[in-house]
């Protein structure tokens, strides 16, 4: 008892969170220099969810359908009952998803010292990549990289976004752009209300492109790559890689979901979810 008490005293939390900030190498930094053991600002001492190693198969919106009425009728249910579905036929073409991964990969792969260009706590920044955007305040920090840019309704000049991924975040974003278009009308029928409402209030205006990287863990059982979060937007789009590891909160425990070749995971977000509140009242 006295040890630990001793160990508990010389944890200095707060210099551990700077020191790891300012190599602005992030978490792939750390792999690459060949630790064996999880540092323990990332250290998820969390228990109070059952985990299960159950899968869940999300409902598959098929956008290319010609039944428009049950198009609509397969969001509201999935949106309703369950926050998440995935789309197939969504007219952006798999060779871009794949090249998009790609570029996420090249970015974070990339010598470190160009990454450190756009290392950052500044939002405002056309660019930004650091470890964490709550890393000085969540309770413990998450074994992720991240980068990203709002690429509307003001995207930055195209020479200010990494080389090495620039034109695919630039087409990608686009493509993202149509079919938020197109989700919204959808979903404005799915609350009763004409197509056009929820672009009129301008929910499919805006979007930010996020890369994330979820670099191999020695001990995985001792924190997570995204801890329990509900995302603040009306949509997020998420096209996983072939790895996957993206898990739900359903029935109070949590589920995986394996990525589907071709599909793209839709998520209602917050401000979607009280628009729903609104519509159903």
């Amino acid at each position: 008892m006295a040890l630990a008490k001793s160990i508990a005293s010389i944890y200095d939390r707060a210099t551990d969170l700077k020191s790891f900030d300012q190599t602005k190498s992030g978490v792939q930094g750390l792999v690459d220099a060949g630790i064996k053991q999880v540092p323990r600002i990332f250290i998820n001492q969390s228990k109070n969810i059952r985990k299960t190693s159950n899968s869940l198969e999300l409902p598959v919106v098929d956008l290319g359908s010609t039944d428009r009425a049950l198009t609509i009728e397969n969001i509201r249910m999935a949106s309703e009952n369950l926050g998440f579905f995935q789309v197939v036929n969504h007219g952006i073409p798999l060779s871009v998803m794949n090249e998009t991964l790609q570029g996420v990969r090249r970015f974070h792969e990339q010598d470190v010292e160009i990454k450190k260009r756009f290392y950052t706590r500044d939002a405002s920044r056309s660019v930004v990549y650091n470890s964490n955007f709550d890393l000085y305040t969540s309770p413990a920090a998450n074994w992720r990289d991240t980068f990203f840019s709002f690429m509307a309704p003001s995207p930055p000049p195209p020479e200010e976004l990494p080389e090495v991924c620039r034109d695919i975040q630039i087409e990608y974003s686009n493509q993202v752009l149509k079919l938020g278009g197109l989700l919204f009308r959808l979903i404005s029928e799915a609350l009763g209300l004409k197509p056009s409402y929820l672009g009129d209030l301008d929910c499919d205006k805006g979007l930010a492109f996020f890369g994330h990287c979820y670099p191999a863990c020695p001990q995985p059982d001792l924190t997570m790559g995204t801890t329990k979060h509900t995302d603040t937007g009306f949509l997020t789009v998420l096209l996983q890689d072939e790895i996957g590891g993206l898990q739900i909160l359903h029935q109070n425990h949590w589920v995986d979901v394996p990525p589907t070749p071709g599909a793209l995971v839709i998520n209602i977000g917050d401000l979607l979810q009280a628009s729903f509140l609104v519509g159903s009242s």
